[in-house]
């Protein structure tokens, strides 16, 4: 497959990936399903990892992965080595802001999974408020501590899942854009297709 042909591919992957993860950030706004008072909201939603990091930094470096595509074997411009060459060295750079994006989204996700969400619970003997009473992150392995969170139900496997998916989407796109790092190094070492443009530089 020629390397733009890849990339065509890589792309198309990081569209869906990129979708899910706007959706999921959106959702976090609404904690447990619920309409809440933003300073309700727990504060690494606010970071916008999953709309910025793996959401708007992701669509750049997928609409470049999809345009590589484009460079056919005969060249670019009419130059056949030095546009093809430039095309894939140039997505190495969007290849590296899609990492920066989806790492940012990874390490937003895994300091709200550890912190816990935002919930009512009780703080003392006697009082109740808006909390983070998971901070120490034991809620991960006591499933029976999910309790302590009376509003908004269900908060606590709303923000754990989501998180999660946000987590695992990053470091999707992480190896997706790792991917295309190799794959541009490659193509601009010997250009989009590499086999159909040798082939012709041999035919006399």
């Amino acid at each position: 497959m020629c390397s733009g042909g890849f990339a065509k591919c890589l792309g198309i992957s990081l569209m869906p990936l990129s979708i899910v993860c706007v959706l999921c950030n959106i959702l976090l706004f609404f904690p447990g399903g619920k309409v809440v008072e933003n300073e309700h909201i727990t504060q690494e939603v606010w970071y916008f990892g999953g709309i910025l990091g793996s959401g708007v930094l992701m669509i750049f470096p997928a609409l470049v992965f999809l345009g590589l595509k484009n460079n056919d074997c005969c060249g670019c411009c009419g130059n056949e080595s030095c546009g093809q060459r430039f095309a894939m060295l140039s997505s190495i750079l969007f290849a590296g802001v899609g990492v920066l994006g989806a790492g940012y989204s990874v390490i937003v996700s895994a300091v709200a999974i550890n912190h816990g969400p935002l919930c009512f619970a009780q703080i003392n003997d006697t009082a109740e408020a808006w909390t983070y009473p998971f901070s120490d992150g034991g809620y991960l392995s006591d499933k029976s501590r999910w309790s302590e969170c009376k509003e908004p139900p269900g908060v606590v496997s709303w923000h754990l899942s989501l998180f999660s998916v946000l987590l695992v989407m990053g470091l999707i796109q992480v190896a997706l854009c790792a991917f295309q790092v190799v794959n541009g190094l490659l193509g601009a070492l010997c250009g989009d297709c590499c086999g159909c443009c040798g082939g012709g530089d041999g035919a006399v």
